[in-house]
């Protein structure tokens, strides 16, 4: 099972989860430790979960066009959508320090 780790200021947050599994539908079920996620609509729209992978990015499936739509260049600077994360390994995020992004106009 891979193990998530959240940190949040001098704070960390770190729970195993089930292989696949997206932090964002699982904060909407009230399955989630780590009670400063940052997120919106769900759907890779808002840009409202934008976090800083820490660790782990290799792991991650290569950003779709929605995450290439919202972070844009922030892609290279190792900003991700964590509604559209589907984690399979480890990983530490953050969201300290990453602005919440423009919004997209259609």
């Amino acid at each position: 099972m891979p193990q998530v780790t959240f940190r949040k200021g001098e704070e960390e947050f770190s729970e195993a989860v089930a292989d696949n599994t997206n932090l964002v539908v699982r904060a909407g079920i009230k399955k989630f430790p780590w009670p400063h996620l940052r997120y919106g609509c769900g759907m890779g729209k808002c840009g409202k979960c934008a976090c800083r992978v820490l660790d782990g990015a290799e792991s991650l499936a290569e950003p779709n066009w929605k995450e290439q739509k919202v972070l844009g260049e922030k892609l290279a600077e190792g900003l991700r959508l964590a509604c559209q994360l589907w984690i399979v390994n480890d990983i530490t995020l953050t969201q300290d320090g990453v602005p919440l992004p423009s919004p997209v106009k259609p």
